[in-house]
């Protein structure tokens, strides 16, 4: 690798290393500091916090040049921070940006992306972290704005950090820069999917399943990433990893347990 005094740059996603919105990201954290690649060898959408047990992993290093490297690994995106800091870089990175990832990670789907695990491993980690997504599932999408502030939230949190575990979930509208009305840092919305179950039968009469459904929005406060993101903002909200309902601990020490 080439100049030590930059930051340097951990990258992963979970749509796969080929993907447009990975690529677009690695050409905006080159500007920044020297990058290393670690990301799946194929999409791994909605695979959440899950890690491989039961067959080895694999890496292979695609490319390379002065200030960059790049692995395809065949786990998923929290397999490949993993391997990244102990087996690529043999050291935590100045910065994780997981992204960008094609579709909203807004409200509940924080909890089932690929895209944000990766950023939560990083905090799990100690190391600054966020996931970057785009509203906008083709593989053809626009993400120049995404670029923009990708650059900047990497620079913000470079220079300033991130409470130690804590990473940031940052969404972009898919609109234009010039039609983007700024940034609000928010909290998560309370929605869920109502989910559905697509019967079919393959060519023997046997059934399969299709997991389908529609998200709802049961939140209509106006500091939620939804509201943000349906009012043309950018959406950031910070994210931690412990899970404890705090509040609730004071209502269980009312049980009896006799």
């Amino acid at each position: 690798m080439g100049d030590n005094k930059k930051p340097l740059i951990l990258v992963t996603n979970d749509d796969g290393i080929t993907s447009l919105g990975i690529r677009e990201l690695i050409s905006v954290m080159k500007s920044i500091g020297e990058v290393v690649v670690v990301a799946p060898d194929k999409p791994q959408s909605g695979t959440g916090h899950s890690i491989t047990l039961e067959h080895p992993l694999r890496l292979k290093k695609i490319n390379e040049d002065g200030n960059h490297v790049e692995y395809s690994c065949s786990g998923t995106p929290v397999d490949c921070v993993k391997l990244a800091v102990n087996v690529v870089m043999h050291k935590k990175p100045d910065l994780l940006v997981s992204g960008v990832n094609h579709g909203s990670n807004s409200s509940i789907n924080v909890i089932y992306s690929g895209t944000m695990s990766a950023a939560m491993e990083g905090a799990l980690e100690g190391i600054p972290s966020f996931g970057i997504s785009l509203l906008d599932y083709a593989p053809d999408a626009d993400f120049s704005a995404a670029k923009i502030y990708a650059k900047t939230i990497a620079e913000n949190v470079l220079k300033d950090g991130v409470p130690r575990g804590t990473c940031l979930n940052v969404n972009i509208p898919a609109l234009s820069k010039k039609n983007i009305k700024g940034v609000k840092v928010c909290r998560q919305a309370n929605g869920n999917w109502l989910e559905e179950f697509d019967e079919r039968k393959d060519p023997y009469g046997n059934k399969y399943y299709w997991l389908t459904g529609v998200f709802k929005n049961y939140d209509k406060g106006a500091d939620t990433d939804e509201w943000a993101l349906k009012n043309g903002y950018v959406s950031v909200v910070p994210v931690q990893y412990d899970l404890t309902a705090h509040d609730t601990i004071s209502v269980l020490n009312q049980w009896s347990y006799e």
